[in-house]
């Protein structure tokens, strides 16, 4: 759950609007700050300045994306999600062993799917 969500994060400002469903940049526009943004202030603090004051103005949604093509906060949050991934797939194959085929082939598909989140593209 948590890699889907910073995947999403990170498609809201490297989709685009025919991919994803909904207008790109739908979350800043709407004063949500995700995780890229969250890096880039890491990265850049007087980010943060703009974030305060909200994105009403177009010109500070410009330079907030401005800062975070700058930064490495799009990269960040998806090694995040890769992480997250990865500790979901270390506990499905955790579980206790099965000879069930059903199962086995549950557990792939679990671990499949924690991929399928990292690398989609809408």
């Amino acid at each position: 759950g948590l890699a889907f969500q910073l995947i999403d994060d990170v498609l809201d400002f490297t989709g685009t609007s025919a991919s994803l469903g909904k207008g790109s940049l739908s979350d800043i526009r709407h004063g949500i700050i995700t995780a890229p943004l969250l890096f880039a202030m890491e990265e850049f603090p007087q980010l943060r300045t703009v974030v305060d004051r909200g994105f009403d103005n177009p010109e500070d949604v410009d330079l907030a994306l401005d800062y975070l093509g700058k930064s490495h906060g799009i990269q960040r949050a998806r090694d995040l999600a890769t992480e997250h991934a990865k500790i979901a797939a270390a506990a499905i194959d955790s579980l206790p062993d099965s000879d069930d085929e059903d199962v086995l082939r549950s557990r792939r598909a679990l671990v499949d799917l924690t991929q399928r989140v990292i690398t989609r593209t809408k």
